[in-house]
């Protein structure tokens, strides 16, 4: 399996605010989609119920949460991290959405990064990115940004690999 851990944060790390994202870029929106399309996806209760349709579709999603009997159609529930990567084949590759504790539980597992630096300090949040040793990681690839008419902050995909100890 390779895991990997897919987030929009800001420049404070943060990325949400009473359950919502912190700023509407379509262009990360679509790179979302075009890395996540035909892998499995795992995430946490509060997250899967911030997706505006549900389930994502052509995805395999894997929802994290406490709840004894949370049942929800396209989805499959566990209720752990660790349960949730027992359910996937070693041949899989698998993306964390979040949220924050999820991210947290995945990131000592990640091999991979996919990270949108937005250039931007939001007024408010809620929801953070942990920190993590940029030593531990390398930059695989990375793609500028500037504002246009639909995305109006500066942002930067970057895809990190874990180095080889």
């Amino acid at each position: 399996m390779r895991l990997n851990i897919i987030c929009a944060l800001t420049e404070n790390r943060a990325i949400g605010y009473r359950g919502e994202l912190l700023y509407y870029l379509p262009a990360d929106l679509r790179h979302f989609k075009m890395l996540t399309t035909g892998h499995t996806v795992v995430m946490g209760r509060k997250t899967f119920e911030s997706l505006p349709k549900g389930a994502l579709p052509n995805r395999r999603n894997i929802v994290i949460t406490r709840q004894p009997d949370y049942v929800r159609p396209g989805i499959e529930v566990v209720h752990s991290f660790d349960a949730a990567l027992r359910a996937c084949s070693t041949d899989e590759e698998v993306f964390v959405l979040g949220g924050e504790s999820i991210y947290a539980a995945a990131l000592p597992h990640a091999d991979r990064l996919c990270l949108t630096h937005i250039a931007a300090m939001p007024e408010a949040a809620d929801t953070f990115f942990p920190p993590y040793d940029v030593e531990e990681w390398e930059v695989e690839h990375e793609e500028h940004f500037e504002p246009d008419e639909k995305n109006l902050l500066p942002y930067t995909f970057t895809d990190y690999r874990r180095r080889k100890s």
